[in-house]
């Protein structure tokens, strides 16, 4: 059975991102700010959304490939050849249980995690568009206590996992989909786009609770200097 490890594996995974991925809260349009961003920055809680799907199809057919290949369970004989050729084909014929895919179902898990963390200090004010509440308070708990946007560091993590479990030799992804330069192409597209959306949005965030709580924010920003990981950003 040991062939069902990584399907579960990734199921596991999708279930950890599924939790840090779920907006906690509507956003109430009217307390929007720094909509002026680009539109491909402000699509954050899309690609979300849809990054989330895609790694649930993943999962599935990580099954599928395990079940027909190992199992048999086909009806059809014609079909299970097919199935095996396209999802399980010589490259993959390997422990897929690496050291890499485990390390990013462990980042995806943690990554989660801190989001998850910050859902819950944040309460009602946490929203995946940039939302100022009117009775808005500054956050200065749990990972705010280390870092200013933990959540950030959380999607940071996230997209490493990604990349470590579904970017890498042996995933269904590089092996059946895309290869590996079209997977690298989507690993440095997807880091470089989330970089800009993360650096575009802590600046509007600095900004804006800059103004709104003053000497409180001045005070707390002088005492937590890093903005995504302690010591290094």
């Amino acid at each position: 059975m040991s062939f069902f490890w990584r399907p579960a594996l990734i199921f596991l995974q999708a279930a950890f991102n599924q939790s840090a991925f779920t907006p906690p809260n509507k956003t109430q349009e009217k307390f929007r700010y720094h909509t002026e961003e680009p539109l491909l920055l402000q699509i954050a809680p899309l690609i979300f959304k849809l990054h989330t799907i895609a790694l649930w199809w993943i999962a599935a057919f990580e099954l599928v490939a395990a079940l027909n290949h190992h199992a048999g369970t086909s009806l059809s004989p014609s079909l299970s050849t097919y199935l095996d050729a396209a999802l399980f084909p010589a490259s993959r014929s390997q422990n897929l249980i690496t050291p890499i895919f485990v390390a990013g179902i462990l980042l995806v898990a943690v990554g989660s995690w801190i989001r998850v963390r910050c859902f819950h200090e944040l309460g009602k004010l946490f929203t995946f568009d940039l939302t100022m509440h009117p009775e808005h308070k500054l956050v200065t708990s749990g990972p705010y206590a280390y870092v200013r946007h933990p959540s950030y560091l959380g999607s940071i993590l996230v997209v490493i996992g990604f990349t470590f479990s579904h970017l890498t030799p042996g995933s269904l992804v590089v092996e059946c989909l895309l290869g590996y330069v079209g997977s690298a192409l989507v690993w440095a597209v997807w880091w470089a786009w989330t970089m800009a959306v993360a650096k575009s949005r802590v600046l509007a965030e600095d900004r804006e609770l800059q103004k709104k709580f003053g000497a409180e924010w001045d005070a707390y920003a002088a005492n937590v200097k890093f903005r995504f990981c302690p010591g290094l950003l």
